[in-house]
């Protein structure tokens, strides 16, 4: 993989139904831009990664402890390591990007699909 990259260009994994995920893996961590699908849920989970993420389109609603809080563009969260949390994406869906540390291995046997033009940025109208 180069190290310089188009969104367009990467592999997508399909982290669940309605979610999937274009990764650029580095030595110790994983950034991601994640496509939710309208009303897609991912529900509780927790793991060893610190996480920093931020939406870029649509909206979420995520609980992250005891805090749920509805999220649109530009809005923030940061979890620490094996903190209870859980998103939901609005009616028109949602784009985050992510950052994860240590890198996630653990997604190494979803399936993945070939590349294919990203929900965000929207395409250039001509």
């Amino acid at each position: 993989m180069s190290d310089l990259l188009n969104l367009e260009t990467i592999v997508l994994t399909e982290l669940r139904e309605g979610v999937r995920a274009r990764e650029v893996v580095g030595e110790r961590m994983t950034f991601t831009v994640i496509e939710l699908a309208a009303n897609a849920t991912v529900p509780e989970h927790r793991h060893e990664h610190e996480q920093i993420g931020m939406v870029i389109a649509g909206r979420v609603r995520f609980r992250l402890d005891d805090e749920t809080r509805d999220l649109g563009p530009g809005g923030i969260w940061r979890i620490l390591a094996n903190h209870p949390h859980e998103v939901t994406a609005g009616p028109d869906g949602a784009v985050v990007v992510e950052v994860f540390s240590p890198v996630r291995t653990d997604w190494d046997d979803r399936e993945r699909t070939a590349p294919r033009a990203p929900v965000w940025p929207p395409a250039a109208s001509g």
